[in-house]
């Protein structure tokens, strides 16, 4: 392997932090599950150091990618302005802030600004900061709004009198998010279990005190959800008449609906939970509009009567064969479908008007800037707008707004990113392959590039994820050029359990086929190679979360396909994660990965958990991140990987583990942290595909 060295080791065995904290009896260091022993804490900072010691010669590259990304990107931004009812609100982070600050000023008076939260403030004296929702009040008097000071995802409430009122905590340990009842004095919120599953869903009454503070009453709870798989979430419609709770495993839904301006009325059920039948639904006055996989696998569209939604579903967009549903959006005049298209792995959006009997007057696709890239409806809130606002974005088009006119289909824009440098946007290439798989199957490879550089073999990073059905369209990213610039290409596998190619594409790559999301991503790996598009010595590999099961796994079956890997919060040891109900999350994910209790699943996930199957293979150079607070992916999993590859002693170089002690599953909140994150595993990266040296 010509990337690096493989005697380029690290320090002596005896020395590391696995030969000084293993224990004889715990080869598989379950002990590092323990939070509460200091040594996990002890463990953790040594690797840490280690990594440092490690990363130190490579210092002064991190340095220059760091600023090299902030010097392509615009640093003070400046949010879109969207009008609602009474005011216009827009966000502004400055040049040298890490967090926005919010401001509006009334429609007619765009001179009147004034602040109403600011984040930077309410950051300086937290380490970390999420901004979990933020609901204004329908009459925009009160803002309320959830935030994460840990990084455990367990959020706070706040709520002020607008626009400079004194921030009142209201509630602690809640979900993140929030939804405001059409009479100006009702929030609804949710709570968790012991497991951190959104099990339950409050209201709770609000008053202004006489001295203008915020004051709450007693909470009342609104819905429970009892099977351990569900989970809870809220909504509201866009014609602000009906409160929308929904009640969803990975594979079932049902929703119960409140009126938004009678808010103690006891929800009703709009159609009860059927095994395996996924739905959702949006409102005109007089109908429900329902997105359905009710015998119509990849979804259809219904229209149901809504003084009965128990009646009659007419349809109203049939099942198709070669296209997914993904979204329904209602407005006055019609509806504006979001849709997958499963031969080019495209989403497209699908205008339909209605007339005043319910039918079709018009259906058109709005139109797409190139192919592929990620095309999505943007804040639009008002029920009766037909000026839409749409977000555009691929590898090689900055994230873009426009507004697009129904009437005269006149498309105007609102703000693209400004990106700065000696590599535009327009100097970049896209190309998307298709790979074949084990079964034959046609897997979409999407692969990014300097545009000079097209038709050489380059060094490589190939990007996937592979699960709960969650896409990977096209998106730009500053810090990408970074690494573009120094002659490298980026790739994306759009493997099975993923959405890329709608519905089915998820079903065909979780459960009992989730091998396929390994075996496309080694085809990928191998297509690459085969067009001529990478160097087969050079392609490292990405995986973050459950991507880095992807990658595990994939590195397990074929542990010479890459030179290198990154594997962010890899959720790396599934088996002994399902067999636990009493960590967070996992029952609701029975039904993404299986219930171990079950022999045959337990057998299943055996064969292909990261963990279960390490042995004395050449594992490439690895650099494995966790983060302390991490909830979803606990710090033990990547630092059991680090600690049980270091022992097996095969891999060809370094394996490295850095924790992050103050941040959760997301990593650094602030953006220059999370940044300069970024630069360090850039610099990792440009290493290990021999890009750069590190000297020392």
């Amino acid at each position: 392997m010509k990337a690096q060295p493989p005697h380029d080791n690290l320090q002596r065995p005896d020395d590391s932090p696995v030969a000084r904290f293993r224990r004889a009896d715990d080869p598989e260091w379950h002990w590092l599950e323990n939070r509460d022993d200091p040594e996990v804490i002890a463990f953790l900072e040594a690797a840490n150091r280690e990594s440092a010691s490690w990363f130190a010669p490579l210092d002064e590259l991190v340095e220059r990618l760091y600023h090299g990304h902030l010097a392509r990107r615009e640093l003070a931004v400046h949010g879109l302005r969207t009008p609602l009812d009474h005011f216009t609100y827009w966000s502004e982070t400055a040049v040298d802030a890490d967090y926005p600050v919010w401001w509006r000023h009334p429609n007619d008076r765009d001179d009147a600004v004034e602040i109403f939260l600011d984040l930077q403030a309410r950051a300086e004296s937290h380490h970390f900061l999420e901004l979990g929702d933020m609901a204004l009040s329908p009459d925009e008097a009160w803002l309320a709004w959830t935030e994460d000071t840990r990084g455990d995802e367990t959020f706070a409430l706040f709520l002020k009198r607008l626009p400079d009122g004194e921030a009142v905590k209201l509630l602690e340990e809640i979900g993140p998010e929030l939804t405001w009842a059409e009479d100006n004095q009702t929030l609804l919120y949710t709570r968790y279990d012991a497991t951190q599953r959104p099990e339950s869903i409050w209201r709770l009454p609000l008053t202004k005190g006489a001295d203008g503070a915020p004051e709450a009453g007693e909470p009342t709870l609104v819905l429970r959800e009892e099977d351990p798989e569900f989970w809870l979430g809220l909504g509201k419609t866009r014609s602000r008449e009906w409160l929308v709770l929904e009640s969803a495993s990975k594979d079932t839904s049902e929703c119960h609906l409140v009126p938004a301006r009678q808010p103690a009325t006891a929800p009703r059920c709009f159609r009860g939970r059927e095994s395996g039948v996924e739905y959702s639904l949006d409102h005109r006055p007089g109908h429900f509009y329902v997105l359905h996989n009710r015998q119509a696998p990849h979804f259809r569209l219904d229209v149901v009567d809504e003084a009965d939604p128990a009646g009659d579903w007419r349809p109203m967009i049939a099942h198709r064969q070669d296209e997914t549903l993904e979204g329904v959006d209602a407005f006055t005049w019609g509806l504006v479908i979001s849709a997958r298209d499963h031969h080019q792995a495209q989403v497209y959006l699908r205008i339909l008007e209605l007339d005043d009997a319910g039918g079709i007057g018009r259906d058109e696709r709005l139109p797409l800037p190139e192919t592929p890239c990620s095309l999505a409806l943007g804040d639009s809130p008002h029920f009766d707008a037909r000026r839409l606002r749409l977000r555009e974005e691929s590898f090689t088009l900055p994230v873009t707004w426009l507004e697009h006119d129904l009437d005269s289909g006149e498309r105007r824009l609102l703000k693209r990113q400004p990106i700065h440098g000696d590599l535009a946007p327009e100097q970049l290439a896209c190309e998307r392959l298709w790979a074949t798989s084990h079964d034959g199957e046609r897997i979409p490879v999407s692969v990014v590039m300097r545009a000079d550089l097209a038709g050489h073999p380059l060094p490589t990073l190939l990007y996937g994820y592979g699960a709960y059905g969650e896409v990977l369209d096209p998106w730009f990213s500053v810090a990408r050029l970074e690494l573009l610039a120094r002659g490298m290409a980026f790739a994306v596998a759009h493997v099975r359990g993923g959405g890329d190619r709608g519905e089915p594409w998820y079903l065909a790559g979780k459960l009992e086929h989730k091998e396929n999301s390994f075996r496309d991503f080694l085809a990928a790996r191998d297509t690459l190679v085969e067009k001529g598009i990478s160097d087969g010595e050079q392609i490292a590999a990405y995986g973050a979360s459950a991507g880095g099961l992807l990658v595990g796994a994939s590195l397990n079956l074929a542990p010479k396909a890459f030179c290198a890997a990154v594997l962010d919060v890899p959720f790396v040891d599934v088996l002994r994660t399902m067999e636990n109900p009493d960590l967070p999350l996992t029952t609701a994910e029975y039904t993404e990965w299986g219930n171990p209790d079950e022999p045959d699943t337990r057998k299943r996930i055996r064969a292909y958990s990261p963990l279960d199957n390490l042995s004395a293979q050449p594992w490439p150079t690895v650099f494995l991140q966790g983060s302390w607070h991490d909830t979803r992916v606990p710090y033990w999993e990547p630092a059991k990987l680090y600690a049980r590859l270091t022992e097996l002693g095969t891999a060809r170089g370094p394996v490295l583990l850095r924790t992050d002690m103050a941040a959760g599953h997301g990593g650094a909140s602030g953006r220059f942290k999370a940044w300069h994150d970024n630069a360090r595993q850039d610099a990792f990266i440009l290493w290990a595909l021999g890009l750069e040296t590190r000297e020392g």
